[in-house]
């Protein structure tokens, strides 16, 4: 599923997973920490922060090398280091987990490019995004249908591909697309398989995860469309992902957020996130709290 369904979707579960964790587990915290939180003064007392990933690149995942590698952890790792804590440690879990992780302890923080929206917002304490998601198309070289738009799909009445619960089906059917004409697929690679085999005419999903498919070079016969934002009915449908601590301690986000915000300003962040495919067209100056009202 799309980090856009399956976040959202998921924001409800994860709270509840932490709600039902918390009867059978009187360590799992569910109300937060109070006057602020003390982890900061805990993990710089301990010198090390545990970072919940869900192993997805580019947003953080292990190597062929074993090591945490990543758009996120990069980020967070200097973040860490500018706050006194140096070492850091990865906890490897279900995406699904992630909230009920962060919960019962297993972890600090969320490190894992998260979505952030209202649903989530209840259950988890998030810094502010340090990217924005952008949607594309693989097309075949030259683009040969002109394909840039949900709205040129409908126009020519082409053959979209997108993956199983994606939100990019939506966006087109809110574009005028028809549902029945869209085919889906398990994932990226599935849909580029398809489109290079001429069953559709392009394949809808988040620019990054494209980038990130086509880095293997093996589809030399494909490529991708600029990055946009998509819009229904004229309405921008923006979304960031960032960092999400537990509800109350909010001394250590807030300290995160300042040092992301200098880095934002210097530049430092763009460099840290480049070499995952990362650019310029992918920051932003979406907040955490008009993110929290969707």
């Amino acid at each position: 599923m799309s980090r856009r369904s399956l976040l959202r979707g998921a924001a409800a579960f994860g709270a509840a997973g932490a709600l039902t964790a918390a009867t059978g587990c009187a360590r799992v915290d569910v109300t937060g920490a109070t006057d602020g939180g003390h982890l900061l003064d805990d993990l710089r007392e301990r010198g090390t922060v545990r970072m919940g990933i869900a192993g997805e690149a580019p947003y953080a995942y292990i190597d062929r090398n074993g090591e945490l590698t990543g758009e996120a952890p990069a980020v967070a790792r200097t973040v860490f280091k500018k706050l006194g804590v140096r070492n850091f440690e990865p906890v490897p879990v279900e995406f699904g987990a992630l909230v009920p992780g962060l919960h019962s302890f297993q972890f600090d923080v969320i490190v894992a490019g998260m979505f952030i929206n209202k649903a989530r917002c209840q259950a988890v304490l998030f810094s502010d995004p340090d990217y924005e998601s952008k949607d594309g198309f693989l097309v075949p070289k030259g683009n040969p249908k002109k394909i840039h738009s949900y709205r040129d799909i409908a126009r020519g009445g082409f053959r979209m591909g997108t993956g199983v619960g994606y939100a990019e089906l939506d966006y087109a059917v809110g574009n005028g697309v028809h549902k029945s004409t869209v085919q889906t697929y398990g994932d990226t690679i599935a849909g580029l398989e398809a489109l290079e085999a001429g069953r559709i005419d392009c394949f809808a999903g988040t620019a990054l995860a494209m980038i990130e498919a086509l880095r293997t070079g093996r589809h030399p016969r494909v490529e991708m469309t600029e990055p946009f934002t998509p819009e229904v009915a004229g309405v921008p449908q923006r979304d960031g992902g960032g960092y999400g601590f537990r509800i109350g301690e909010t001394r250590l986000r807030d300290a995160f957020n300042r040092e992301l915000h200098a880095m934002k300003r210097s530049g430092e962040l763009l460099r840290l996130v480049r070499p995952f495919g990362f650019t310029e067209d992918f920051m932003t100056d979406l907040t955490t709290k008009e993110l929290c009202k969707r």
